[in-house]
């Protein structure tokens, strides 16, 4: 059993809400968000901040919001989430976060298993969704509405919201202060239910102390500064978003907020950030799209993009591990980032410190292709029970595919059986509502099971082999991890969106594949294929014949049980609206295998694999 012991955790602000209000007092006139405005970018300040949820948060109080009651987000990323977030930790309330793609019966059931008070609900979809079931919400006196349409008696606009505000003040004008300061660390600030892989979700309660810790613990890194620029998309109702919340309000860097997937390219060039966080799924998008455009172009273009990347892969290894670097490999990476490199550089905004990638696996693969082209990729790991922040690599010391060492004030360890074991500040008081289930991972003495399998190696750097139940077992007797696979599939395949291993008691392992849209539109068109049906374009024999090539170099960095001996590729993408993904984009096996059990079946027929 192997442990890490902790370095002293930092000192954190009592609360979420004091922590808010210490950054607005130490730098009131710097800018605290960006975001977009018709054509153009908004900037507020910290002192701008403060006043807006001061008056949201008096606004929460004179709808009898108390200690600790729920006031639900309902929304896509933008800057009225953070308002509401920040307003509803300040009147002393704990914010429950709904992903604005759950199902009506979904959000009806987290709303009613949260207890949930007061909705803020982006537009009139989101409205509809708790109109249906509003007879399952008896708890819910109130819904105020970014975008939608008022209705003056249940549905509030944000501009009703903000009057009963004022005029509260206005007769109490300590109230927000006094509400402040009457929150203690263990105060529940956040209920954020599980993505639920499996099963119904579970809500998973994080105080206050919980997100001050991930914001000193960051801090304590020094990796970041109040001079840096962040690019924030990511889902705020994920705890990977929240995380990034709680550190900017520790540090005070400037973050530009735009929820909207579409425009993360060109909000890049406009923005040109410092820093900016994804799922692997983004830079995997990113590399495959630049991998597959060159690979079109042929001829010089190709082979310079090939000799640039050879280059600076070359000075990138040598400087990782504290070799010399040659005068003329230093001009050859020169020009090779003259010509190559420095492009690629651009079109993320030609400023970009490091990313950090988090939420699932990030292929070693295309870590090392961002840093040879000047890109470094901090990879890190945590759970929403850990309120994401366990483990990250430092940019002194990064080690692909590795997640780095744990938090100052965090320990991990590793069972007998290999999973990982976690303790510390971050760790989650519990799972809402269900005693059981909090027991059955969280012990007496502190430490959380993850449901992870990993290995510390001798410079304590984590590393995350896979899913402690999506291990499979062959009927040969062989384990598999189908994640490793799978991750090394989608850094090979420029087409590859999702592959999904199946081999539980099976012979031999096989996949079933799904394509990225984009990317088969560009490949199909590339190769004069009717690029307009994806159905058909996916079931072309040239496209088959691709993808094999593909999974023939996977297999051959594969242990010969491991190889994946057949595959079917679907006619569709995976989707949260088909209940094959999680609303943060996770394949939920069972859902996957169960609908396609005949095509799995149709791959074990006959006397053997097939080619």
């Amino acid at each position: 059993m192997s442990t890490v012991q902790p370095e002293l955790a930092p000192t954190a602000a009592v609360s979420l809400a004091r922590m808010f209000w210490d950054r607005v007092a130490a730098t009131p006139d710097r800018e605290a968000y960006r975001y977009p405005s018709g054509t153009e970018w908004e900037s507020e300040t910290w002192r701008e901040t403060g006043e807006t949820v001061r008056v949201l948060a008096a606004g929460l109080l004179s709808l009898g919001v108390g200690p600790e009651d729920r006031v639900a987000i309902a929304s896509s990323t933008r800057i009225e989430w953070i308002h509401a977030d920040l307003a509803v930790v300040c009147a002393g309330a704990a914010t429950t976060a709904v992903y604005p793609t759950t199902g009506s019966e979904d959000v009806a059931y987290i709303l009613g298993d949260s207890g949930s008070r007061v909705v803020f609900a982006e537009d009139d979809a989101q409205v509809a969704k708790l109109r249906a079931h509003r007879d399952r919400l008896p708890d819910v006196t109130r819904v105020v509405t970014f975008d939608g349409a008022a209705d003056g008696d249940w549905v509030l606009g944000l501009d009703d919201l903000r009057e009963r505000g004022r005029a509260h003040l206005a007769e109490h004008p300590d109230a927000v202060d006094e509400s402040v300061a009457r929150i203690g660390p263990e105060h529940l600030a956040t209920l954020m239910y599980t993505s639920g892989t499996t099963g119904q979700p579970k809500g998973v309660e994080l105080p206050h102390r919980c997100w001050t810790y991930i914001g000193v613990g960051a801090e304590s890194l020094d990796i970041l500064s109040i001079d840096d620029l962040q690019y924030l998309w990511l889902p705020l109702s994920h705890s990977f978003g929240k995380m990034l919340q709680a550190v900017q309000l520790q540090i005070g860097f400037t973050t530009a907020v735009d929820g909207r997937m579409e425009k993360i390219v060109e909000n890049l060039a406009v923005v040109r950030p410092t820093f900016m966080a994804g799922p692997p799924r983004i830079f995997e998008k990113v590399h495959g799209k630049i991998v597959q455009t060159i690979e079109e172009e042929g001829g010089v273009k190709s082979r310079l993009f090939a000799w640039a990347f050879t280059v600076g892969e070359q000075v990138a290894t040598a400087r990782l591990e504290g070799r010399e670097v040659s005068r003329r490999d230093l001009v050859e990476h020169a020009l090779a980032d003259r010509l190559v490199l420095r492009k690629i550089r651009a079109r993320l905004g030609g400023r970009i410190r490091f990313m950090l990638s988090g939420s699932a696996a990030l292929s070693p693969d295309v870590a090392r292709w961002f840093h040879s082209a000047g890109l470094l990729v901090l990879e890190g790991y945590g759970l929403t029970e850990t309120s994401a922040g366990v483990c990250i690599v430092r940019p002194g010391d990064p080690v692909f595919g590795r997640v780095g060492p744990p938090l100052p004030g965090t320990e991990v360890r590793i069972a007998p059986d290999g999973e990982i074991l976690v303790r510390g500040p971050g760790v989650m008081r519990g799972y809402h509502n269900l005693p059981e289930a909090t027991a059955e991972v969280l012990d007496a003495d502190g430490w959380f099971a993850t449901g992870d399998i990993g290995e510390l190696d001798d410079r304590e750097q984590l590393r995350i082999t896979d899913r402690k139940k999506d291990l499979v077992k062959t009927s040969g007797g062989k384990y598999i991890a189908p994640q490793a696979i799978e991750t090394l599939f989608k850094a090979l395949c420029p087409l590859a969106s999702q592959m999904v291993v199946h081999a539980e008691g099976r012979h031999y392992a096989t996949a079933l594949v799904t394509l990225d849209p984009d990317a088969l539109t560009q490949w199909g068109a590339a190769r004069q294929l009717d690029a307009s049906d994806y159905r058909s374009l996916a079931a072309h024999p040239a496209v088959h014949d691709y993808v094999r090539s593909s999974l023939d170099q996977v297999n051959g960095r594969l242990n010969r049980w491991e190889t994946v001996k057949d595959f079917r590729i679907l006619d569709h993408d995976l989707s949260v609206e088909s209940g094959e993904l999680t609303p943060s984009m996770k394949v939920r096996r069972n859902v996957v295998e169960s609908k396609h059990h005949s095509l799995l079946e149709s791959m074990y027929a006959g006397p053997g694999p097939r080619r």
